[in-house]
């Protein structure tokens, strides 16, 4: 096995990314493929004693940065360390491929060299997030701004078979997010999908789930379109980083409350890696016809060595394999008996950056 590593990706540049995957490598002894600029990424490499460990360097001359368009750079920029990462993959050279960069850049390039699975109709992006009881995948949470309730019944399967891979589950709940529990409750792509849902077979149906229900642990598998998506992920985000100082402010502001903190370290180091997005380290990109990972553009070296495990998992147990199964069953002539009527979806990412 082999797995391709957009070193260039991600905030902090090659120094991160390299050294979670030396890391990977060094625990794994599986073979990682830096892609990026030659000579970055090798005198970043020389930092690590890396001499027998499977690495290897594969150059490319540009970068996709953050802030540009990703359908445009991802065709004006054919050097660039995602689009060549992504070549690699289509050519049979690597078999994943794990990438912190323009998480919009990573899905074009995605669609435009591997293409998806059999009858997907559109990918989408799953990520795990913390519940009380353990965790959950939410899909999609960036890739789809807008769906039609077709979509979100692929989005279910994929994500219960991510699921079952990922997590360890062996019969994930799907639940639909929606604003009631009840069936008639939501806007009309909600309630067209819940009747989807209800008549499938391909997975355990829970019914509707509300926000609050993702971090009660009600469903394993929680789906909705990549607009609310992304707007729950980043909510989580920023809750987690306020709470967290809030928490620090309150232990400094008196002796009784530090010292209280000193017999609670052990706890809330546990509570930290629970909530830790680095545990996971990435999010599968479902539905394409290749192995493919995008990370938080903020990654940690633990949480690169992570995405790099999930990676390996999702190509030792066949995901993608299991995913065009379960798609031939949900829609076998690859697309539905009759066109939704629903709005049709404009083809770019909702978020250029939409990470984890």
């Amino acid at each position: 096995m082999k797995i391709a590593v957009d070193a260039m990706g991600g905030d902090f540049g090659p120094e991160k990314i390299i050294s979670g995957a030396i890391d990977f490598a060094r625990e794994t002894r599986i073979g990682v493929v830096l892609v990026g600029k030659e000579d970055a990424v090798r005198a970043e490499l020389d930092k690590h004693a890396a001499g027998d460990l499977p690495v290897t360097v594969h150059p490319a001359s540009e970068v996709i940065d953050m802030h540009e368009s990703p359908s445009k750079a991802s065709r004006s920029k054919q050097d660039a360390s995602i689009v060549v990462a992504m070549r690699l993959v289509a050519q049979g050279a690597v078999d994943a491929v794990v990438s912190a960069g323009n998480s919009g850049a990573v899905m074009t390039s995605a669609l435009r060299y591997l293409g998806r699975i059999h009858g997907v109709y559109r990918p989408a992006i799953a990520t795990v997030l913390p519940t009380q009881s353990g965790h959950c995948m939410i899909a999609d949470v960036g890739a789809n701004a807008d769906c039609k309730p077709e979509y979100l019944l692929q989005f279910g399967v994929m994500a219960k078979v991510a699921a079952q891979t990922i997590l360890g589950i062996p019969d994930p709940g799907v639940g639909l997010l929606s604003i009631g529990e009840e069936k008639g409750k939501g806007n009309h792509l909600t309630k067209r999908a819940h009747q989807l849902f209800a008549d499938s077979t391909e997975f355990r149906f829970i019914g509707n789930v509300e926000g609050r229900d993702i971090p009660r642990g009600k469903a394993d598998v929680v789906v909705c379109d990549g607009f609310v998506g992304n707007a729950i992920l980043k909510t989580m985000e920023g809750t987690a980083e306020v709470m967290g100082r809030m928490i620090k402010m309150e232990i400094k502001s008196s002796l009784p409350a530090f010292l209280g903190y000193l017999f609670m370290r052990p706890a809330l180091k546990r509570f930290r890696k629970r909530v830790d997005y680095a545990e996971y380290g990435g999010a599968p990109l479902l539905g394409v016809n290749g192995i493919c990972i995008i990370c938080h553009g903020k990654s940690t070296p633990k949480a690169i060595k992570n995405a790099l495990k999930v990676a390996e998992l999702c190509v030792e147990k066949r995901v993608n394999e299991e995913i065009a199964r379960e798609i031939r069953i949900v829609s076998p002539h690859g697309g539905p008996a009759s066109p939704s009527s629903f709005p049709n979806p404009a083809p770019a990412p909702a978020a250029g950056r939409a990470r984890r």
